[in-house]
C-alpha cells in the first residue's frame, strides 16, 4: 500500500530511512558469482587525519555513481571501502594533540604512542565511515579495510620480503629529501615545488695565497659549511691552470680542492659550482665521481650541527643571515641578486625540505617500472582523459629509486632485524626475537614504511592477498579507479607497479581522473584561506542528493571545478521539482495505472515524450560508459526539468482532468512509464530521492537499486513526433512570449489563427494551445484569409500564427493610454522647441547641450508620429 506523499520533501528523514534499509537488506553486499559478470572498484581510502572534506566527497561520488549504474545493469558489483593510516599526517596530528597536553612522544615511548594512535584511528575511522554513509555510498561495509589491519600488514611484509630477496629493496646511504618539521625522509613524489622569491648570492672563494679566486652563486649559502670542493668544466679555459689546486671557504677557513667535472656548464654564470655532496643530489653524484668526502652539517630539525663551527646550534635561516653578514664584512660577498625559483616543500606541512645524505631503505624502480609503462602504452590500462597518460609517462620514464623508510612510529614497521652480536641483518615475514645466524637477541628497524607502499597494494591486499581467496580470484583485477590528478605519482603509478610485480596483471583497466575542487573564485580550498566547505554541513542544509548532483554536473573529467552555494541550491531546487512533479502525478493518475502503453492510442505529446525518453536512455547510457558522468547527469536534468515537467506534465493535464477515462488511462500509463525510467536514469546520481519516489509508483520492484537499467525500446521511437512537437512548442513559446511582452494577464483569454498546410497537426493539438497559451478560440486553416493591418503575425517554419490585436488588449483602454502618451510626447516637443527658440539659451549653452536638445526634439516628433498612427489603426478596429 502506497503512503500519501507529504506536501514537501524532507531530505533528512528520507536519507536516513533509506540508507538504513538498504544496508540492513544487504543490497550493497557482493559475493563471487561465476554466473554473473563482475565489476569492482576499490575506494580511494580517506586518511584518518580527521573528518571528510569536499575532496573525499567528489572522490567517492563519482565511483558510487558508476557502481550503482553497473549494479542496475546486472553486474555483481563490489564497492570496497576502507581508510588509510597516513603515517606522516596522522602522526603529526597526534603529536600536536599531545603537545597541548604538554607531552612529547619520546616521553611515553613507542608502545604507548601506538596505543594512542590506534585509539585515534578507531575514533576517526568510525566518524569517516559514518560520513561516507551519509553521502549515500553503496559500499559493501562487511569488507571494510584499513591499510594497517592484519591482512594488509601481512601483504605489505610479504611484498617487502619478496622485493628484498630479489635485490629490488636495499638499504644504503643516499641523498634524500628531508622534512625538518616532520623529521622524516620523503620520496620524490612527496615533494611539492612552490615558486618563491629569494636571492642569488655571489660568493668569492680565494686561494690560500690570494693568487687566484673563483666566484660561485648559490641560493643556499648556509650549505657552504658542508662544501668539499669547487667544480669547473674540464674544458673551461678560464680554470684549466688551477684544476687540482685549492681554495679556502670564506668565513669558515677550511681548504677544499678545485675539481673538474662535466656536470658544470661553462656558459652558465662563472662556470664554477660549489660542491656540497651532503646537501644536494647533483653534488652528491659529482662527489661520488670525484671521490669527495660527504659532510652533513644539519640536524634533523634544520639546525646547524657541530660541523658548522661557530654557527653550530643556529637555525638554518638564522645561520644564513649571520653567514651573509660575515661574508659581507670580510669582502667575499661579491653581489646579491633578486631571484625567483621553485623550492621543494613537504607535501604535508609545506616546510621547505632539505637534501641530506642518510641511511635509508629504497626500492629500485627502473626494472619495476617497465611493465607498468608498457601496460599504459599498449592500452591494458587506460587513463580518462587520455592526456594524463603523458603525465604518467613523464614520471615513470624518469623515475628514480624510491625512498620508502620514514622516521616515524605510526605505520608498517620495516621487517628488518639487526643482531649486534654477529652484525647480521635479517629481513623476515615473521617477527624475530633471536638472530637466525647466532641465536642472540635482535632489534627491529625503528623506521616505518612510506604510506604509499601499503596503499600501492590496495587493489589486491583488500581482497585477501597473500591468501588465494575466492574474492581475489573473482574481483581482481578491479575495473575502474577514480582519483584526482594530484596523486597520479603517489598512488596510481605505484598500484600499477605492484599489480604487475605481485599479481602479474593490471590492478584495474581504467583510471578515471577528476580535477580538484575549488571555490567560486577558482582558489584551492584550504584552512589558511578560510574557504573550505564541510560536506556534512552541506548535507544537513541541502541534502546528500543535492551535494552529489552539484559535484557530478560540474565535473568534467580531468578539469578543476568551482563549487558555489548557487550550484547546490540549484540542485536542491531540482530535488524539489522532481518531488513535486511525481507527487502531482501520483495524485492525479488513474488508480490502476501501469506501464502497459497502447501505441495506437497515443497523442502527439505521448509519442514525443516516449521518443525523447528513449533517445535519452541511449545517450545517457553511452555517456556513462564513456565516463562522461557530468554530461549524463545534465541530460537527465534537462529531460526531467524541461521536457517532462515543463512540457509533458502540463500537456498531460488535458487528459488527466478530462472525463474521458480512456484518455486518462493512456496518459497515466505513459506518465508511469516515463517517470519510472527517468528515476532509474537519475538514481546513480541522486539515490535517496529516486528511491523515495520509485517506491510510490505502481508496480515498483523491491528497490530501485536492483531494478533493471532502462533499455531503448525501438517500438517507442516515433520519428516524426520530435519534429512535429518541436513545431508546436515553438509556436506555443512565441504566443506566450507575445503575451508577456504585451503584459497580458494570465486570466485573459485570447484568440488566434494558425495558417499551415499541416492542418491535421494543429487540429489535433488545439488542446495544447488552449492550456498553455490561454486561448479561447483557435482557427486552423491551410491558406491566408482576410486579416487587419493591426493583426500580429508570428512566423514559424511551415506557417504562421495570426493574433488580432483586440484579442490582446482592450481597445478603448488602449486608446486612452495612447492619448496620455501623445500628450506627454507633445509636451516634450513643445519644451524642446521653446529651449531651441530661446536666443539666450542658444548663445550661452555649450554646443553639446544644444545638440542634446535637438536630439530630444527629433525623438519626440518621431514618437508622436508613431503614437498618432497607432491610434488611427486602433480606431479603425473599434
Amino acid at each position: 500500500m502506497k503512503q500519501e506523499m507529504p506536501k514537501t520533501y524532507d531530505h533528512a528523514i528520507v536519507e536516513k530511512k533509506w540508507y538504513k534499509w538498504w544496508e540492513e537488506s544487504g543490497f550493497f553486499k557482493a559475493r563471487p558469482n561465476p554466473d554473473k559478470q563482475r565489476y569492482s572498484i576499490v575506494m580511494p581510502p580517506p586518511n584518518i587525519t580527521g573528518v571528510l572534506h569536499m575532496g573525499h566527497a567528489i572522490d567517492n561520488t563519482l565511483p558510487d555513481a558508476i557502481i550503482r549504474y553497473k549494479r542496475m545493469n546486472g553486474f555483481e558489483t563490489l564497492w570496497l571501502p576502507g581508510t588509510d593510516h597516513a603515517s606522516i599526517a596522522t602522526e603529526v596530528r597526534i603529536v600536536e594533540q599531545m603537545a597541548k597536553e604538554g607531552i612529547k612522544k619520546q616521553d611515553i615511548g613507542r608502545e604507548a604512542f601506538l596505543k594512542r594512535a590506534w585509539a585515534w584511528r578507531n575514533e576517526y575511522g568510525r566518524t569517516i565511515t559514518k560520513q561516507l554513509r551519509m553521502l549515500g555510498f553503496s559500499c559493501d561495509w562487511e569488507r571494510e579495510r584499513f591499510t594497517m589491519d592484519e591482512g594488509c600488514n601481512r601483504a605489505v611484509i610479504k611484498v617487502f620480503k619478496s622485493l628484498y630477496d630479489k635485490g629490488l629493496i636495499y638499504r644504503g646511504d643516499r641523498i634524500i629529501n628531508w622534512c625538518p618539521r616532520c623529521k622524516t625522509a620523503l620520496s620524490d613524489a612527496e615533494v611539492e615545488y612552490q615558486e618563491q622569491n629569494s636571492h642569488l648570492w655571489h660568493i668569492r672563494y680565494d686561494a690560500p695565497d690570494k693568487s687566484y679566486s673563483i666566484t660561485v652563486a648559490t641560493t643556499r649559502p648556509e650549505t657552504m659549511l658542508g662544501d668539499t670542493a669547487i667544480a669547473v668544466h674540464p674544458d673551461d679555459p678560464r680554470y684549466r691552470d688551477i684544476i687540482g689546486k685549492t681554495v679556502i671557504i670564506p668565513a669558515v677557513g677550511r681548504e677544499i680542492p678545485i675539481v673538474a667535472d662535466e656536470y658544470c656548464e661553462m656558459e652558465f654564470g662563472t662556470g664554477a659550482v660549489k660542491i656540497t655532496p651532503g646537501h644536494d643530489p647533483n653534488d652528491f653524484e659529482v662527489g661520488a665521481r670525484c671521490k669527495l668526502p660527504i659532510l652533513c652539517v644539519m640536524t634533523e630539525d634544520g639546525h646547524i650541527n657541530e660541523l658548522g663551527g661557530k654557527y653550530a646550534g643556529m637555525d638554518r635561516y638564522e645561520c644564513r643571515k649571520q653567514l651573509l653578514s660575515d661574508l659581507e664584512s670580510i669582502g667575499n660577498l661579491v653581489k646579491t641578486e633578486d631571484y625567483t625559483h621553485n623550492v621543494g616543500t613537504c607535501y604535508r606541512c609545506h616546510t621547505t625540505i632539505e637534501s641530506i645524505v642518510s641511511k635509508q631503505w629504497f626500492v629500485s624502480m627502473k626494472e619495476l617500472a617497465r611493465p607498468a609503462i608498457d601496460a599504459v602504452r599498449n592500452g591494458e590500462v587506460k587513463f580518462v582523459p587520455e592526456r594524463f597518460s603523458k603525465t604518467y609517462f613523464n614520471w615513470m620514464e624518469n623515475i628514480r629509486d624510491w625512498c620508502i623508510s620514514r622516521q616515524l612510529w605510526w605505520g608498517h614497521r620495516i621487517p628488518a632485524y639487526y643482531c649486534d652480536a654477529c652484525g647480521e641483518m635479517t629481513v623476515s615475514e615473521t617477527h624475530l626475537q633471536t638472530c637466525p645466524h647466532c641465536g642472540k637477541p635482535v632489534r627491529q628497524d625503528e623506521d616505518v614504511l612510506d604510506t604509499w607502499f601499503s596503499s600501492g597494494m590496495w587493489p589486491f591486499s583488500t581482497l585477501g592477498y597473500p591468501d588465494s581467496t575466492e574474492e581475489l580470484k573473482y574481483f581482481y583485477p578491479t575495473n575502474t579507479l577514480v582519483t584526482g590528478y594530484d596523486i597520479i605519482f603517489f598512488w596510481v603509478a605505484r598500484m600499477i607497479v605492484f599489480g604487475y610485480e605481485v599479481m602479474g596483471e593490471r590492478p584495474f583497466d581504467h583510471v578515471y581522473i577528476h580535477g580538484l575542487l575549488r571555490d567560486a573564485q577558482g582558489r584551492k580550498m584550504s584552512k589558511s584561506l578560510g574557504n573550505g566547505i564541510d560536506p556534512m554541513e552541506e548535507i544537513y542544509e541541502y541534502g546528500a542528493d543535492a551535494l552529489r548532483f552539484s559535484l557530478v554536473t560540474g565535473n568534467s573529467a580531468g578539469n578543476d571545478m568551482r563549487y558555489s552555494t548557487d550550484k547546490i541550491e540549484a540542485a536542491r531546487n531540482f530535488c524539489n521539482k522532481i518531488y513535486n512533479a511525481v507527487r502531482f502525478v501520483m495524485m492525479n493518475i488513474d488508480a490502476d495505472a501501469c506501464c502497459n502503453i497502447e501505441a495506437d492510442r497515443l497523442t502527439l505529446a505521448d509519442s514525443w515524450i516516449l521518443t525523447r525518453l528513449n533517445r535519452i536512455i541511449g545517450e545517457v547510457t553511452s555517456n556513462i560508459e564513456a565516463f562522461e558522468l557530468n554530461i549524463a547527469a545534465q541530460k537527465v536534468y534537462d529531460f526531467f526539468w524541461s521536457e517532462l515537467c515543463d512540457w509533458y506534465i502540463e500537456l498531460a493535464k488535458t487528459s488527466l482532468y478530462s472525463q474521458n477515462e480512456q484518455a486518462k488511462r493512456n496518459t497515466s500509463a505513459v506518465l508511469v512509464y516515463v517517470i519510472t525510467n527517468a528515476l532509474k536514469l537519475m538514481h546513480p546520481f541522486m539515490p535517496f530521492i529516486t528511491e523515495e519516489l520509485y517506491q510510490q509508483l505502481p508496480n515498483a520492484e523491491r528497490t530501485i537499486m536492483l531494478s533493471a537499467w532502462p533499455k531503448q525500446d525501438e517500438n517507442l521511437l516515433f520519428e516524426s513526433s520530435e519534429q512535429d512537437m518541436e513545431t508546436v512548442m515553438d509556436m506555443i513559446r512565441s504566443i506566450r512570449n507575445l503575451r508577456a511582452e504585451r503584459s497580458v494577464p494570465p486570466s485573459q483569454k485570447i484568440s488566434a489563427t494558425i495558417v499551415s498546410k499541416n492542418t491535421g497537426l494543429f487540429e489535433n493539438t488545439k488542446p495544447y494551445f488552449s492550456r498553455l497559451c490561454g486561448l479561447d478560440g483557435l482557427e486552423v486553416r491551410d491558406g491566408m484569409g482576410a486579416s487587419k493591418p493591426s493583426d500580429i503575425h508570428l512566423v514559424f517554419n511551415g506557417g504562421e500564427v495570426i493574433i488580432p490585436l483586440a484579442s490582446l488588449v482592450d481597445l478603448a483602454e488602449e486608446c486612452a493610454r495612447l492619448d496620455k502618451e501623445i500628450a506627454a510626447a507633445e509636451f516634450e516637443r513643445s519644451r524642446a522647441e521653446k529651449m531651441l527658440n530661446n536666443a539666450g539659451f542658444m548663445a550661452k549653452a555649450p554646443q553639446a547641450v544644444v545638440e542634446g536638445e535637438r536630439k530630444k526634439l527629433q525623438n519626440a516628433q518621431e514618437l508622436l508620429e508613431k503614437l498618432k498612427q497607432r491610434k488611427v489603426e486602433l480606431q479603425a478596429e473599434m
